[in-house]
């Protein structure tokens, strides 16, 4: 995590604070213009040139009106020669401005997006693990890739067309009227029904739009869970079970996806009858008024040409009216990322450790849930616990007592609601997060490990260390040692063999064992540490035990025990009930004094043997 104060990239007033979906299409989408800014001239240089492609297009029913008029008309051939030149001449400047046109607005559009993506991932970071706690993973995975490919494509293509199209209808509206007001009217009269048309357009599609993305995003979900829970699937032969709940949300998601085509083929259906009606109605008025004398032949060629100019930015405004909601509702999820609110920042005035000690101490503290019923009490209901520097405090207490979410408060993973936890004397709160968590390291019982080499994993908390450097070699075998995780010298390339996603190419023993030499490696003062030992053997555990007895001996240690081996590692043992410490001693002062505590070490003890009978029957 960055150690910088969080910023959402909003700017300007209320805009940044209300909810997206309640604010219109254009402001939501001009919520964008923070990562926008650096791209407009381009943007607008691309927009010019599709702009002077277009009107290079509405003057060839120009020219071919004069040359019905003249050349065409008096059969001068030379004339005919010279304005068939300048259609010719005039299709081509058209073509240099299209390709123009999408060599200017590319670069800029990429680069939006890189930023985008970036900022969009460094939040992620950023945010507090209460927030990872509530969102599914396929939801901001379909964010940031799906939504933010949209916001690109639209800032590229879509945002373009549709001004060039706007004024190309308007520019070539107005010249209908140039050679008869009687065929303006009826080309335009005939067009307006298509306003009502994109209004039911507008409230059916953008409701189905974000409809549509919600469920992409389920739909990674349930397969990033069926892949990352292969191996459960395969076990309990349920993956037809998986197949058809996946099924179930395909066809919800294909649903909705129909529903959008339909509701696309509507408003397209309205686009090309119209235009075809209005070009039949100006037919027949043309033909009368050339009757009438009141028209050239010339200028009825003239009109229909221009109409038919005008015909495509018409029957684009739906597609580039659907892709304009497609982009708002990207918009609209990729700010609900954005607006959370990281209760887990940088202070103001931080403060510094200069001397660390490792002293622990956590002061009356109380944490719950966001999700918790007010009724119920403080899963931590004023926990009082002295560490001094260089103990070794093992915590114990019967399931759900809270003693994982205890070790998460050290580092600031999630903040007490009530007391505070202080570190050499300063609240963790007073301490930037980088700092933080150079004093604080953790390792814990789901040992989560990186698609990177063994050495990246191991060395990912010691950035100040040169890659390839003796000491960064030094650290790294130190710290594989104590883990007794000699078994990396056997893989194909060491240490630098990329490990699998997760790390589920390796045993969980092994995961284990180098999500403890991390934590080794990165040489705290205080060392978390929640019952890192749980997947490995009896002897492995053994001989980690004894090797952490020497690590642990200038490092304050907060222990989670889940075994009687791990107790014995500790100076002193805290028992945790009912969301309090209800005793604190060695371990044979709290055998003699408190019931609670027996109670608790037997219940450790009868889920050791379990262990080892399961181990010895694999």
């Amino acid at each position: 995590m960055t150690s910088s104060t969080d910023h959402s990239p909003t700017e300007g007033g209320d805009t940044a604070q209300r909810p997206t979906a309640q604010l219109s299409t254009a402001r939501a989408l001009f919520r964008l213009l923070p990562f926008a800014r650096p791209a407009l001239p381009r943007l607008a240089l691309g927009t010019v040139s599709a702009l002077v492609a277009s009107l290079l297009a509405l003057s060839i029913p120009l020219v071919l009106e004069a040359l019905v008029s003249g050349p065409i008309s008096s059969g001068d051939r030379l004339q005919l020669v010279w304005g068939a030149l300048a259609v010719l001449g005039l299709g081509l400047l058209e073509a240099a401005m299209v390709w123009a046109r999408r060599w200017l607005v590319m670069y800029p559009s990429t680069t939006l997006e890189y930023t985008m993506r970036t900022t969009f991932y460094s939040r992620l970071q950023r945010l507090p693990v209460a927030f990872h706690d509530r969102w599914q993973s396929g939801q901001l995975l379909s964010r940031m890739m799906q939504d933010l490919g949209t916001i690109r494509r639209w800032f590229a293509f879509g945002l373009v067309l549709l001004v060039v199209n706007v004024v190309t209808i308007a520019v070539g509206s107005a010249l209908l009227f140039r050679w008869h007001w009687m065929l303006g009217v009826v080309f335009l009269v005939t067009s307006l029904p298509l306003w009502y048309a994109g209004y039911r357009f507008e409230r059916t599609y953008g409701a189905l739009t974000r409809l549509s993305q919600d469920q992409a995003g389920d739909l990674a979900t349930s397969v990033e869970e069926s892949v990352h829970g292969i191996r459960v699937l395969k076990a309990f032969g349920r993956g037809g079970h998986a197949l058809r709940k996946f099924t179930r949300q395909a066809e919800t998601l294909r649903a909705t996806e129909l529903g959008k085509a339909r509701a696309v083929g509507w408003i397209w259906f309205w686009l090309v009858l119209l235009p075809d009606i209005a070009f039949a109605l100006c037919l027949g008025v043309g033909i009368l008024l050339t009757q009438w004398g009141q028209l050239q032949v010339s200028e009825l060629i003239a009109f229909f040409a221009m109409a038919t100019v005008l015909r495509w930015p018409m029957e684009s405004i739906g597609f580039l009216f659907s892709f304009l909601l497609d982009a708002r509702t990207a918009t609209d999820r990729l700010y609900e990322v954005f607006d959370e609110e990281n209760t887990i920042v940088d202070p103001p005035s931080p403060r510094s450790i200069e001397r660390p000690r490792g002293a622990l101490v956590f002061e009356g503290v109380h944490f719950r849930y966001q999700d918790a019923v007010d009724s119920e009490r403080d899963l931590l209901d004023g926990v009082d616990l002295v560490l001094e520097p260089g103990e070794t405090m093992a915590l114990v207490g019967l399931t759900g007592s809270g003693k994982t979410t205890l070790t998460t408060l050290p580092a600031r993973l999630y903040d007490v609601t009530a007391g505070r936890v202080t570190l050499d004397g300063i609240d963790v709160r007073d301490l930037t997060l980088h700092e933080l968590r150079t004093h604080v390291g953790m390792a814990f019982e789901d040992a989560t490990l990186f698609s990177q080499t063994v050495r990246d994993n191991v060395l990912l908390g010691r950035e100040d260390l040169l890659p390839g450097s003796p000491e960064a070699e030094a650290v790294l075998r130190e710290a594989l040692a104590v883990a007794q995780a000699g078994f990396v010298d056997d893989l194909p390339d060491g240490v630098d063999t990329v490990i699998g996603e997760e790390g589920l190419s390796l045993s969980g023993g092994q995961r284990q064992r180098l999500a403890l030499a991390r934590a080794v490696a990165a040489r705290p003062s205080v060392l978390v540490l929640d019952d890192p030992l749980s997947a490995l053997d009896v002897d492995t555990e053994a001989l980690v035990e004894d090797a952490l007895r020497e690590v642990l001996a200038e490092t304050t240690a907060l222990v989670v025990a889940h075994r009687p081996s791990t107790v014995a590692l500790a100076d002193r043992v805290a028992l945790l009930h009912d969301g309090r410490i209800a005793a604190v001693g060695t371990h044979s002062e709290l055998l003699r004094t408190s019931a609670d505590y027996r109670h608790v070490i037997s219940s450790l003890a009868e889920e050791r043997d379990r262990d080892r009978e399961r181990k010895v029957t694999l």
